[in-house]
């Protein structure tokens, strides 16, 4: 852990004192952006914390290495960070973001930021207000939306770093921020509180994409009534996101729901798409390959600049770190062939 503190303390001197760059690594990856502009990436928001934990990742070789520049080589392109607003731990609260953005920055790689409005996990299953909104009215809380949202980004452009797409909520099929923001008990108010993001997103970085992502990307009927309600009630977003995570049996058949979903995202509201969580056991390395590689190319088959890209949830995951199997390292800790679908 001592070693780990040290390892912050340099990267906070470099951001605070210098600036993004501000410190020599004579091993950095230069930074320029390299492909056509389809986001090949990955979310790594548990890597500060497994590298505290003393997990270490290693390449193909068995080389220990730095985890996002093993992913980089590996022919990623950027990454997805969450953001809580005040973690018990603190880990994924603003300041752990900036040191992982500061790293992915420094390799060159693009960043998406993932708001999940809440102190923990905000998915379908729960979208719990953080402990200090409990008892705010929609205005105020509308207001902290805001301001949080804001704060964070901030905090990002003042070292010199973009947030190129913005997720406003994380997996929001029925609305945030519950009961106030719960869709299916009030659509207004989820638009209202989305709207209070989506305006704090442009006000610091006006030409971010904003993303309203939603789980279960082959459900075209829950996509269909979520956005129409949204549409309905005022509310404002560039990219619809999706997850997918099928198994080794269902693949093929999700990822056709998936893609015509995709279609019809794109011809109903003319929005951009963007693939922002797939995964697949980890032990299943093989149906994973194949479903990565047909979901990438056939998301790269739209038309350019209909869909954005495609990004792994926890990749780095391994040997059930955090009761998770579905990341894509073995249990030694090296890339399996799902990875190789990024290439």
């Amino acid at each position: 852990m001592q070693v780990y503190i040290k390892k912050l303390s340099w990267l906070w001197m470099c951001i605070g004192i210098f600036g993004v760059g501000g410190c020599k690594d004579d091993n950095a990856v230069p930074t320029e952006l390299v492909g056509d502009g389809f986001a090949k990436g990955a979310d790594v928001s548990w890597i500060t914390e497994m590298e505290a934990a003393g997990i270490s990742f290693y390449n193909q070789a068995g080389v220990a290495t730095d985890g996002l520049k093993l992913l980089r080589a590996l022919g990623m392109n950027a990454v997805r960070l969450r953001v809580w607003v005040d973690p018990t731990n603190g880990w994924c609260n603003k300041e752990d973001v900036l040191v992982k953005a500061y790293r992915a920055h420094h390799l060159g790689m693009r960043i998406m930021v993932d708001f999940h409005y809440s102190d923990h996990w905000a998915d379908p299953g729960q979208q719990n207000k953080p402990a200090a909104w409990e008892s705010l009215p929609l205005d105020e809380l509308k207001a902290a939306v805001a301001e949080h949202t804001k704060e964070v980004l901030q905090l990002l452009k003042d070292k010199g770093i973009t947030a190129e797409w913005v997720q406003v909520g994380n997996e929001t099929g029925n609305g945030m921020l519950w009961e106030d923001g719960k869709a299916s008990e009030s659509m207004a108010n989820y638009a209202a509180l989305n709207n209070a993001g989506y305006d704090a997103v442009k006000a610091v970085f006006p030409e971010s994409k904003v993303i309203v992502h939603v789980h279960n990307g082959y459900d075209n009927s829950l996509f269909r009534w979520l956005f129409d309600g949204l549409k309905s009630n005022g509310g404002k977003w560039d990219v619809i996101g999706m997850s997918l995570y099928p198994d080794k049996d269902n693949w093929q058949e999700r990822t056709q729901q998936c893609v015509q979903n995709m279609q019809d995202m794109i011809a109903r509201y003319e929005s951009e798409v963007m693939i922002c969580e797939v995964g697949m056991s980890w032990d299943e390395e093989d149906a994973a390959a194949e479903f990565l590689t047909d979901l990438i190319d056939r998301s790269r088959q739209f038309p350019a600049g209909q869909v954005l890209g495609v990004f792994y949830w926890e990749p780095l995951s391994y040997n059930g770190w955090n009761g998770y199997t579905l990341g894509a390292m073995n249990d030694s800790g090296r890339p399996t062939k799902a990875l190789e679908a990024f290439k």
